[in-house]
């Protein structure tokens, strides 16, 4: 007998989704960062063994969306919900379900087996637990509910054999050996837009798009330059720094995650260019891989 399915991972921001999907798969494949909407694109994760293999999905967190690009971010999430085998929705110990009440209501109506995984619960007290639990169970009856500490590494097993359990019989979707549906192209992006997010407050980061412009692999180095677009004129000066020393620590730190995640050297350069509004912009947010249909 083989199990294999897609298990779609939802929330709202910062509840520790991408934290869990990395800690379920066993690579980092998704940004962390304590700021909100750091998930913009869907995410895969393929983990396989002799008779199973699951194919996590990471999504954006839930969110009114206020422009295109945040539009297109919801249209990951409202896809997760169809097409999902399982539906791993985390919450933690300390947000409100109010906020996702419309989806809670759709997973209600989707007959998808779901799993309610409470995170961060070293944050809080048996008791609190308790009662957060009794909470979801009345929230999705048909959930099971799972508490674990995706940073601690709590219970992250607890997570993985439910996930078994319920997922269905079926061949293996990808060969036994993949990881992860994106490219190293779009992970180098990635890495650069968490260094963005991690070293600039404010609207900086949610302002910055990476596009890699040319990806050069050689067996001793791999050759990287990417343009970082903003969409206006005073965010470039203030991406670049006073005498591009912000940049420069952007770039190398951007750097030494690559060469980590690769296991080879890299030679990173980059751009900081304008582009006006490209949130709103149809025909940019699909050159850079947005869903706008």
């Amino acid at each position: 007998m083989h199990k294999s399915g897609f298990v779609n991972i939802i929330g709202n921001p910062n509840v520790g989704k991408s934290t869990l999907m990395n800690a379920l798969v066993g690579e980092r494949l998704s940004i962390i960062t304590s700021k909100a909407q750091t998930t913009r694109h869907r995410i895969m994760g393929i983990v396989s063994g002799d008779d199973f293999q699951i194919v996590y999905s990471d999504t954006p967190g839930i969110l009114k969306p206020t422009y295109k690009l945040q539009e297109s971010m919801m249209k990951f999430v409202t896809g997760a919900l169809t097409d999902a085998d399982v539906i791993l929705y985390v919450t933690d110990t300390v947000e409100q379900s109010e906020r996702a009440a419309g989806i809670i209501d759709r997973i209600n109506r989707s007959g998808i087996p779901t799993i309610v995984v409470i995170n961060k619960i070293d944050l809080s007290t048996p008791a609190a637990l308790d009662a957060l639990v009794g909470k979801w169970q009345a929230e999705i009856p048909a959930a099971r509910i799972v508490p674990v500490s995706a940073r601690e590494g709590f219970n992250v097993e607890g997570v993985f054999r439910t996930i078994l359990d319920l997922l269905p019989e079926g061949p293996a979707f990808y060969p036994k050996d993949t990881l992860t549906d994106k490219t190293l192209r779009f992970f180098a992006s990635e890495i650069i837009r968490e260094k963005i997010l991690r070293f600039y407050d404010k609207e900086i980061p949610y302002c910055c798009q990476i596009e890699i412009e040319s990806y050069r692999e050689e067996p001793a180095i791999d050759r990287i330059a990417a343009t970082i677009y903003v969409s206006r004129e005073s965010q470039k000066g203030i991406l670049i720094g006073h005498k591009g020393e912000k940049l420069k620590r952007v770039g190398q730190a951007a750097r030494e995650d690559m060469e980590q995640f690769l296991q080879k050297k890299v030679f990173l350069q980059l751009f900081v260019k304008v582009s006006e509004d490209w949130r709103n912009d149809d025909r940019q947010l699909r050159r850079f891989g947005y869903e706008l249909e």
